[in-house]
């Protein structure tokens, strides 16, 4: 069975850790909040579930938990804070926006991962739960709150789109990822003794494949011994003396062993099996619809890292957070969006 990690991993919070907002906010702070943003309360329990599972977290990685009151201790404190106040500025938007989850969405999802970890059965998925120490309100908590961001993703990049005049500079622009160079098949034998490749030459020349095989697995120095000797190669793939045989040699014709100079400083007795396969080049049509995935993906991407930059700076310059005193994450991840740190404690 796959592991299933129900909530963030400390990573994830780590990286996160730049996307959100401080300052003052007009809404009041209870005491067993850590945060307000707008009018989302962040309460304590949420961050000590986000806590717990950065603790569990480093033990699955054999290191120690940093202890409190220590420099790295406040800096997982302080990523946990700033990804839960991110999670609230997003459910805001989501708010504004007509952006909604439902009791149902959240039962679907949570249906389809029963099925794909657990096989089905909601009774492995309940010990999975006590295993980590969770409840089934935790994880629909957080299985909400990435449907948020799906749902928020889906709308803020409808709008993207990707003409084929996109499509065509993205192929003529990088005709590396669309053309195979010319390759050939071949069977060499790379030895550190002259007196050996000499050998080798005289044995396979007069030979049988079986006596390539036997020679290449008894004295070959790379993997190739494994595979009688016979491998595939492109032009210009490996070291210019043997390019050099391997792409003008004749078709099943043993050349006399060769020396490189530059990276083995090896001899190599070499024979190609087919003729020089000529470069290819794969037509736009061919590769047409995947590029406009992909191009229309990474322009989605960055619509959405456009989103968040503005989301983070409108919290950040509207004062619509507010932190409990204890809980502002330091450094303040709003100094980068504001000229003058107006961060509240209460």
């Amino acid at each position: 069975m796959s592991k299933v990690t129900f909530l963030l991993p400390i990573a994830l919070i780590a990286a996160l850790a730049a996307g959100c907002g401080g300052g003052g906010s007009s809404a009041s702070i209870d005491k067993e909040d850590v945060a307000v943003v707008g009018k989302t309360h962040i309460s304590k329990t949420d961050f000590n579930v986000l806590l717990a599972q950065a603790k569990r977290s480093f033990a699955q990685q054999g290191r120690p938990f940093p202890k409190a009151g220590t420099t790295d201790y406040e800096s997982v404190k302080g990523n946990a804070v700033t990804l839960l106040v991110q999670q609230a500025e997003r459910q805001e938007k989501a708010d504004e926006m007509g952006v909604a989850v439902t009791d149902a969405d959240v039962q679907k999802r949570l249906d389809q991962i029963i099925k794909q970890y657990f096989q089905g059965k909601k009774s492995k998925y309940e010990a999975q739960l006590k295993k980590q120490h969770l409840t089934d309100a935790q994880v629909r908590k957080d299985i909400r709150t990435q449907l948020v961001s799906e749902k928020l993703f889906n709308k803020v990049t409808s709008g993207v789109a990707v003409s084929d005049d996109d499509v065509h500079q993205y192929y003529i622009t990088h005709p590396q990822l669309y053309s195979q160079p010319q390759s050939r098949d071949v069977r060499y034998i790379l030895v550190k003794s002259r007196t050996v490749a000499n050998s080798i030459y005289r044995q396979v020349k007069a030979g049988t494949d079986k006596t390539w095989c036997t020679l290449a697995k008894k004295y070959a120095k790379d993997a190739s011994g494994q595979n009688c000797g016979k491998a595939t190669f492109t032009k210009g793939q490996t070291v210019p003396a043997f390019d050099k045989v391997a792409f003008t040699q004749p078709t099943k014709t043993v050349h006399a062993p060769i020396y490189d100079p530059v990276q083995y400083k090896s001899w190599f007795v070499v024979e190609p099996l087919t003729p020089v396969k000529p470069r290819q080049t794969t037509p736009e049509k061919q590769v047409k619809t995947s590029i406009k995935q992909q191009l229309l993906q990474q322009k989605k991407n960055q619509e959405m890292t456009n989103w968040v930059t503005k989301t983070t700076k409108d919290f950040c310059s509207g004062s619509k957070v507010k932190y409990q005193a204890g809980y502002t994450p330091n450094p303040d991840p709003c100094a980068a969006t504001t000229s003058t740190n107006a961060t509240t404690t209460g």
